[in-house]
């Protein structure tokens, strides 16, 4: 049985356990011996981290060669339509090549969303949209990138889901241990 971290990351907070610079990291939050952060989120994400000491699961989970989705609420600045979406379902065009397709839909704000700290940058006479979105692979920064690449950029990044394991009723900065059979 390997073990795992379900961690929900606040946003400002590295994936990773140590930084020479101060900031915030995961070992504020996770007091567990021998855990590593299987793939990754910017300071400026939040949500769905897993932690794991099994290194063929840890690769199982964060290698793009799995094609293990993940499941992201985006909140962007401007109105989706379908010609802005539709790049996305394709698979957008970025400097580093064409993207997978993504799943990609227009949702209402998540209910029970906490508040983030500090929060987004809001203009008066520009509208924001919530989006859920699904990749099957990770490039740095993908889901910004693709967003802003249909002029839609994004505010606020939450990942609510890795394959199977999601964030329900963890809230930002909490963790809970799940019991993962080895295969």
């Amino acid at each position: 049985m390997a073990q795992l971290i379900l961690f929900n990351k606040p946003y400002g907070v590295l994936c990773q356990f140590t930084d020479t610079a101060g900031r915030s990291t995961l070992k504020e939050y996770v007091d567990v011996p021998d855990v590593y952060a299987a793939g990754r989120l910017d300071a400026d994400s939040e949500g769905l981290v897993i932690l794991t000491g099994d290194g063929v699961l840890q690769a199982r989970i964060a290698d793009p060669r799995h094609k293990l989705p993940k499941t992201y609420w985006v909140q962007v600045e401007g109105t989706p339509d379908a010609a802005s979406l539709d790049p996305l379902r394709r698979g957008a065009l970025l400097k580093d090549g064409l993207t997978r397709p993504a799943d990609v839909r227009v949702m209402d704000e998540p209910p029970g969303l906490w508040p983030r700290l500090p929060p987004i940058r809001e203009r008066r006479n520009i509208p924001t949209a919530w989006l859920e979105l699904t990749l099957t692979e990770g490039r740095n920064r993908q889901v910004r990138r693709m967003t802003a690449s249909v002029g839609l950029p994004t505010l606020r990044l939450i990942r609510t889901r890795i394959g199977p394991w999601t964030l329900d009723g963890l809230a930002p900065g909490t963790w809970r241990a799940v019991v993962e059979p080895r295969r």
